[in-house]
């Protein structure tokens, strides 16, 4: 049997009630078992993951981007730019984040902090006199909010050199272009992340168990839910009862749900993207380039698809990647099956799911132009942030495969979204999450939500601690400019991105 931490008995033969069972070894479990354990050490805590490693899915560094998102350069939380309402959203729920895990390295719950967290300017740039415009009312409208104020904006090709010298090495027509740049933007490695809180936990006496897929599902008459699936090493079938379940199974989060037959999901259904990076480890390119740069997507393309040319810091290694370039396929999950999605269809999600189909035929046609794509007409696209790119520099990665979630809709049967949704049964003994981006720089306060939702009777004990890790649920992170950036300064110099 494969285990992070003390060894624990043979789930198999385990008759133990626990007090929770997290299903999938991501971020999400992973956040919410680093907050259980030291809210309640006392309880027993067991994550299970289907995999040989922790975060070997959407957590993993080379699955997503690694951005910190807060909102600084994510032109599809403001498809409005007289909006800011979820831009502003998401950069509280950021700085939470930032709070959270400087108070457990502060603690020394969590390794150094550069093992996961680097500083990395977060950018916009944009192209074409429609974009500009939309760009420069961006920025006004964020200048009024504390929590960007410090932001930059510029149309001054020279400054956008200084900014990102590697976008402007080659380029010949520099005409109608701007940028946005925030300075204490960051680079995450959501995969060193995961295993870090991972490890809290097990300090704490919190079993992890690795190769042990969840296959049902259900809730007895006394309560209890009985969890069931099979050690995948040894073959043999396991059966666990737990007083809570987190399902943070990514992809597979929905078929669970559906095994426990909760009526919250009833006529919700996902609809499996896919993505691809272009990625270069020459560190003279490398050393070009110490931003995220985001732009605007091409017509048609989700919202996951923003192109953006990013640094990344992974294992103590920089590397550069472009993209993304979307891909389809059946399986939900990256190491899944093709089956996968044609499980998930039920009687009654099958009207959502075409009617969805037939609302976003742009969005068809815009993954069959990405799955027929050639490398060179995908070169072409990382040219247009950098133009004089070599193909040589460049090897094409797999990222993660995301479930996009789609929600019945009384007024268009049926809806796609793209973001992170909580979702808890009536009586708050199991909780998960659907969707996807931005999930995982968010979790703290998505899991703090959580705890308010499932355990009510817990939580008033468990605010002083609650409010020690994380300040700004206590009072607004974004009251002032000076709240900001004691907060940005503080957390700063603890996570070592000051």
């Amino acid at each position: 049997m494969s285990t992070i931490g003390p060894a624990p008995t043979e789930l198999g033969s385990d008759r133990q009630v626990r007090d929770v069972v997290l299903v999938g070894g991501g971020i999400m479990s992973a956040t919410l078992g680093a907050l259980l354990t030291k809210l309640q050490p006392e309880w027993s805590v067991v994550m299970l993951e289907r995999l040989g490693e922790l975060a070997g899915e959407s957590s993993g560094p080379w699955s997503n981007a690694g951005t910190g998102h807060s909102g600084l350069c994510e032109l599809n939380y403001m498809p409005d730019a007289s909006d800011s309402t979820k831009a502003e959203s998401i950069g509280r729920q950021f700085h939470l984040s930032r709070q959270f895990w400087a108070s457990l390295v502060a603690d020394g719950d969590l390794p150094a902090p550069a093992s996961f967290i680097n500083p990395t300017p977060h950018m916009d740039v944009v192209f074409g006199e429609r974009d500009v415009a939309y760009l420069r009312e961006r920025f006004a409208t964020l200048q009024r909010s504390p929590l960007f104020s410090a932001m930059q904006y510029t149309e001054d090709p020279e400054m956008i050199r200084q900014w990102a010298p590697l976008m402007m090495d080659g380029r010949t027509d520099t005409s109608s272009m701007a940028a946005t740049r925030y300075e204490a933007g960051t680079d995450i490695d959501f995969g060193a992340l995961t295993r870090a809180l991972a490890r809290s936990m097990t300090d704490r006496g919190a079993g992890v168990h690795l190769r042990h897929e969840v296959m049902g599902l259900s809730r007895g008459p006394d309560g209890l839910w009985t969890v069931t699936g099979r050690d995948l090493n040894s073959g043999r079938r396991f059966r666990i009862q737990s007083r809570f379940v987190f399902v943070g199974a990514g992809g597979y989060a929905l078929k669970l749900f559906q095994k426990a037959k909760i009526p919250e999901i009833c006529g919700y259904t996902v609809f499996p993207i896919g993505a691809q990076f272009l990625r270069t480890d020459n560190p003279a390119v490398v050393a070009q380039h110490e931003a995220k740069v985001y732009s605007q997507a091409s017509v048609g393309a989700p919202p996951m698809s923003v192109p953006h040319l990013d640094k990344r810091v992974v294992d103590g290694r920089s590397s550069v990647m472009f993209g993304p370039y979307a891909t389809f396929s059946t399986n939900l999950l990256r190491h899944g099956k093709l089956i996968d999605f044609f499980t998930t269809i039920r009687f009654r999600n099958i009207a959502v799911l075409l009617a969805v189909g037939i609302q976003n035929l742009s969005l068809v046609r815009y993954l069959l132009a990405e799955l027929l794509a050639s490398r060179k007409r995908k070169f072409a696209q990382l040219q247009r942030f950098y133009p004089a790119a070599d193909p040589s520099d460049w090897v094409l990665v797999e990222a993660g495969q995301r479930a996009q979630l789609i929600k019945p809709d009384r007024r268009r049967i049926g809806v796609l979204t793209f973001g992170t949704e909580l979702v808890t049964a009536a009586d708050g003994t199991i909780a998960g999450l659907l969707g996807a981006s931005p999930g995982a720089s968010i979790a703290p306060s998505v899991m703090v939500d959580l705890l308010a939702t499932c355990f009510p009777d817990q939580c008033q004990q468990w605010e002083p601690t609650l409010y020690e890790l994380m300040p700004g649920l206590a009072a607004p992170v974004d009251a002032d400019e000076h709240t900001v950036d004691r907060n940005l300064d503080h957390t700063g110099r603890l996570l070592g991105v000051a």
